[in-house]
């Protein structure tokens, strides 16, 4: 038997249901907080969750557009001003940089719509989806910069004003750390793999900058083709982040977990009193949110309402114990031949 669905799955952020980062407060504290935000897995609770850490998400995204975009615009008019391609393929990537929180946004936007009859698991993977635009623009920008850097080694072009180029890239610099710093703290602590990857890419263009200030000091010491050589180590370091998004991305797409998770998750299962072993479980990230599916065997002489019981516990509990956990589907099925028989049924099935 199958959790009864009239049980509304609990929705938490990662600080609530993270044993480690969920205190229960007694006392006079505690009783307050009861009162104006008791803990409890009822419906209005789960959806207030899922639309605080999506607001988080939707945050995080405007606040770095916001940032990135203003140190690439302070950067083009540098750029106009001294003609170093080392900057300009830093300023490419810092806008491509800023426009990926774009789509990182609609995404968040449509991951707090219902589900429906047709998205039954609701909108979450379109922040996958929005992963996946965040590695071409990735890809374009180290497009791009390579072919300027190449262009620029094949037609040198003097640059003017080192020491504002110096100037240009420490403020690049600054700029993406803070944003990757935001980025991927609120990526982390809301289980998107989009944000994080996409504040890992501004940290990468954070460093890139320093080399924009390596290639102008370069030029400062009359080694003139440190420019476009600097364009083109930005251009490889791109190729670096594209290789680690790629992964992350795709595994998100391929329904990759940890492992650890799916030991903890057993582990958690086990614990739950009626518990006799976990027949089978499999967990998946939809968007920042995970969903479980575990089957778990019991005393095949209990009665239904017993098994049901059984089955809240475990849902319960799986939800205190698995960090950014949604909802979980469990299965009951009795132990020994019994149980065995049945499940020959699906045989021919599988």
């Amino acid at each position: 038997m199958d959790a009864d669905r009239r049980h509304p799955p609990a929705t938490q952020t990662p600080d609530d249901h993270d044993h480690d980062q969920h205190p229960h407060p007694g006392g006079l504290a505690g009783f307050v907080q009861s009162l104006f935000r008791p803990h409890s897995h009822e419906a209005a609770d789960s959806v207030d969750a899922a639309l605080e850490s999506s607001a988080d998400g939707i945050r995080a995204v405007k606040i770095s557009l916001v940032a990135l975009g203003t140190t690439a615009v302070l950067q083009l008019l540098l750029v106009l001003y001294t003609g170093s391609v080392a900057l300009l393929a830093d300023t490419i990537h810092n806008f491509s940089d800023a426009l990926t929180a774009v789509p990182l946004w609609i995404a968040f936007v449509l991951g707090r719509r219902a589900a429906s009859r047709r998205y039954t698991y609701g909108y979450g993977r379109a922040e996958d989806l929005a992963g996946v635009f965040i590695i071409l623009m990735i890809a374009l920008s180290s497009a791009l910069a390579g072919y300027e850097s190449i262009r620029r080694l094949l037609e040198p072009q003097p640059i003017s004003n080192a020491g504002v180029v110096i100037v240009a890239g420490l403020v690049g610099f600054a700029g993406n750390e803070l944003v990757a710093l935001y980025r991927i703290r609120v990526g982390r602590r809301i289980g998107s793999a989009a944000l994080v990857a996409d504040g890992l890419h501004a940290r990468t263009d954070g460093f890139t900058s320093l080399a924009v200030v390596l290639g102008a000091l370069g030029v400062l010491v009359g080694f003139p083709l440190a420019d476009p050589i600097v364009g083109l180590l930005i251009t490889v370091a791109i190729l670096f982040v594209l290789r680690g998004a790629v992964v992350d991305i795709g595994r998100r797409l391929m329904d990759a977990v940890d492992p650890a998770l799916v030991d903890g998750a057993e582990a958690s299962l086990r614990s739950v009193p009626g518990v006799q072993d976990v027949e089978q479980l499999r967990l998946r990230w939809v968007g920042h949110r995970m969903r479980a599916e575990a089957a778990v065997l019991v005393d095949p002489t209990i009665t239904v309402v017993d098994g049901h019981e059984i089955a809240v516990q475990a849902h319960h509990q799986l939800l205190h114990d698995v960090p950014r956990l949604i909802d979980a589907t469990v299965h009951i099925s009795p132990t020994g031949p019994r149980g065995e028989e049945q499940h020959q049924k699906l045989a021919h099935h599988q």
